[in-house]
């Protein structure tokens, strides 16, 4: 065997030159060569299009996923230039689908703020695509030229289909920007459709319908006026366009606000505030002078920032920031500034109030701020600078005290505002953010109380907790039961190895409305929180939680249909992971007793029914077999009324009794009902009520 070569001079190097280098590392360029990449290259097209559209140009994206897997995007804009580019001597559109870090968004004034910035995007879609076809609007003329894994060239197309198999004819001395009709007076923009190469990417690679739903949407929010009309004829299976195709049109003049109150679903403590503000910076970068050589050059730069925000009652937070429209998932240097300036403000705010507030001498920290906040942050400036093509973090080390000026002086100035509307809700606002400081660090003083670790940690839970004796939190169950006299039962009917009672007097506190200082002021629910033993809100712990299963066991009448109501509420609340794990349940006890005669010495039969229907099911099945039964039929008004044999068999025995997981398949669409139901807003609650009454069943109501 010869030994491998130690020698290693420059012929061992490679020099991949052009559209060479994209295809042999794609990933450098669009991250993956999966669905993920697939999509960026789809972005790289539409965002150099929203560029029109945010410079003054252009006022509609159309964005086609076609049947036979490619993909259209039309726009009004400009047009791609068709002239000829002196340097290279081709037309501007050749340039810019072939040639890497070219384009106008290098400072030639061309867009002063845009998405795009390095010149590579329509160059490596095109690398990227076994065919790629664009059409240009421009001085009442219709241009084309097509490409075939970014060469140059001509498809011999057979009829009006187009295929990217068909016969190609690469352009062999000079290219050609052929004009293939004429353009209506004063109408321009450009039309790319292309096909992915197959050769790049992973079979399974497609186009998610929901995530370019998701980001067309989005970027209407961003662009105000902006038209985007996405079409979908792939007729896939699981999309909105599977049984034929399917067009949506989505335009939002009010901008970030409305992108606020679309994402925000919980109930307002604030309107939707808005925060405007520019600063100045200057900044050392290579300039291309008239010539087109680089040099190095003090410019100024303006940063204009503009953010919408506003606080709910809940404790999730949703802050979604971008540049120039594109947005940075993982934040950067406008987000940082953004965080440092909110938290400074509140810290001073409270610190400035603390005897009002009764906060102590305790810090606010930032998940104290941000609970239950809902913000865009966008920023415009000219070439940021991000880490990376897949511009997912910002690194324009200027923008964060910038965006921390203009945050905090805005801030401030509403939470000190005189106004009476910004007065009330800046209250609000404080006492929430005051309530989660103490909650946060209630929750850090209790964390080890809350967790059974032996007997004795056990003894500082609630008097009336009756515990089980097992330490394995899969077999446990904690049983909430309605009332002392339910708990009497439920005490004779339990297995008390593994199943524990917590009784809770009548109908608890309705967390939907209360604050968060409420909540934990109250004793049902405090009770009920340290029981569980996982905190609440932002900081529950769902390992931390005792119990394997929390099972909601109330009487069948209204009364207990409501008290299961609050603690659901509450525990959607308070104590969603618990919800969202499945380990939450509602118990379903028996409503009817009947008891068989046998004939004979045998024993009678007891038969147990859950509703009226099947009650009078099985007395009709009784009568038509010629079988008798005892009257009067013993009707359980409440838990109370059963025997400690009867509730074990029907309702706590594992072996026969039935339960109902409470799940959350769309937790949106279960906040929007919990916020409906049992929110502070009587209004929307009144107009379902009655619409609803016409078609409520009153034989259902058990008054």
């Amino acid at each position: 065997m010869t030994p491998p070569s130690t020698d290693y001079t420059a012929r061992h190097l490679s020099v991949l030159e052009g559209l060479e280098a994209v295809r042999k590392r794609p990933g450098m360029y669009i991250g993956s060569t999966d669905s993920r990449g697939l999509m960026h290259c789809l972005w790289e097209i539409i965002d150099n299009s929203v560029d029109e559209a945010l410079a003054g140009f252009g006022q509609s994206i159309t964005v086609i996923l076609h049947a036979d897997g490619s993909v259209e995007v039309h726009d009004d804009g400009r047009g791609i230039p068709v002239d000829v580019e002196p340097r290279t001597g081709l037309t501007g559109v050749e340039v810019v689908f072939t040639k890497l870090h070219a384009g106008g968004k290098f400072g030639g004034g061309s867009y002063t703020a845009s998405g795009g910035l390095h010149g590579v995007g329509a160059s490596v879609v095109n690398a990227l695509s076994s065919r790629l076809d664009v059409q240009v609007d421009r001085g009442g003329k219709t241009y084309q030229m097509s490409f075939r894994r970014g060469e140059p060239g001509h498809f011999s197309d057979t009829g009006r289909t187009l295929s990217p198999t068909a016969k190609f004819e690469p352009f062999l001395e000079s290219s050609t920007l052929e004009v293939v009709g004429k353009a209506k007076r004063g109408v321009t923009g450009t039309r790319i459709r292309y096909w992915a190469d197959s050769q790049i990417f992973t079979p399974d690679a497609k186009f998610s319908y929901e995530e370019l739903q998701a980001r067309v949407r989005q970027t209407s929010f961003l662009v105000p006026g902006l038209r985007v009309t996405l079409r979908d004829e792939r007729r896939l299976p699981g999309t909105p366009g599977e049984n034929g195709p399917v067009e949506e049109v989505f335009q939002h003049d009010g901008g970030i606000g409305e992108f606020v109150d679309y994402l925000a679903n919980d109930t307002a403590v604030t309107d939707i505030w808005r925060v405007h503000g520019a600063g100045t910076f200057k900044e050392t970068v290579p300039v291309l002078d008239e010539r087109g050589h680089s040099k190095i050059a003090e410019v100024e730069r303006k940063c204009e920032v503009d953010i919408a925000l506003r606080w709910g009652v809940g404790y999730d937070s949703t802050v979604r920031s971008f540049v120039n429209i594109i947005a940075t998932p993982k934040g950067g240097t406008h987000q940082a500034g953004f965080e440092q300036a909110l938290l400074k403000t509140f810290r001073k705010v409270v610190e400035a109030n603390a005897r009002k507030l009764k906060a102590g001498n305790d810090k606010i920290e930032k998940d104290d701020v941000f609970a239950g906040l809902t913000a865009v942050l966008t920023v415009r400036l000219a070439e940021p600078q991000f880490e990376g093509q897949t511009k997912e973090i910002l690194g324009t080390s200027a923008v964060r005290s910038i965006v921390a000026r203009v945050v905090e002086k805005e801030i401030t100035a509403k939470l000190n505002s005189s106004a009476r509307a910004d007065k009330a809700q800046s209250a609000l606002l404080l006492e929430k953010v005051v309530s989660e400081m103490k909650s946060r660090i209630s929750a850090r003083m209790h964390k080890e109380t809350q967790r059974r670790k032996n007997a004795l940690e056990t003894s500082t839970m609630p008097a009336k907790l009756l515990d089980c004796r097992t330490n394995d939190v899969a077999q446990s169950e904690l049983f909430i039961v309605e009332g002392d006299s339910a708990l009497g039962t439920a005490r004779l009917a339990r297995s008390s190895d593994h199943q524990a009672l917590l009784p809770i007097r009548g109908k608890i506190l309705n967390v939907q409305k209360a604050s968060i200082g409420d909540m934990l002021s109250n004793a049902e629910c405090a009770a009920l929180i340290q029981v569980v033993g996982a905190g609440s809100g932002r900081g529950f712990q769902l390992e931390a939680a005792r119990y394997g299963k929390v099972i909601l066991m109330t009487d069948a009448d209204v009364d207990g249909a409501h008290i299961r109501t609050l603690l659901l509420t509450l525990f959607f609340r308070y104590m969603r992971p618990m919800v969202e794990a499945g380990r939450v349940f509602a118990a379903v006890p028996p409503l009817h007793r009947v008891e068989v005669v046998n004939p004979g010495a045998k024993a009678n039969e007891v038969v147990y029914t859950y509703s009226e229907k099947e009650l009078h099911q099985l007395l009709a099945s009784l009568e038509a077999s010629g079988r008798k039964y005892k009257e009067p039929i013993q009707r359980y008004k409440g838990l109370g009324e059963m025997d400690a044999d009867q509730l074990a068999e029907t309702t706590m025995e594992p072996r026969h009794r039935t339960l109902r997981r409470v799940g959350i398949e769309d937790a949106e669409a279960a906040e929007r009902a919990f916020d409906l139901l049992m929110g502070s807003d009587v209004a929307p609650r009144k107009e379902f009520i009655i619409a609803g009454a016409a078609v409520l069943d009153r034989e259902r109501i058990d008054a």
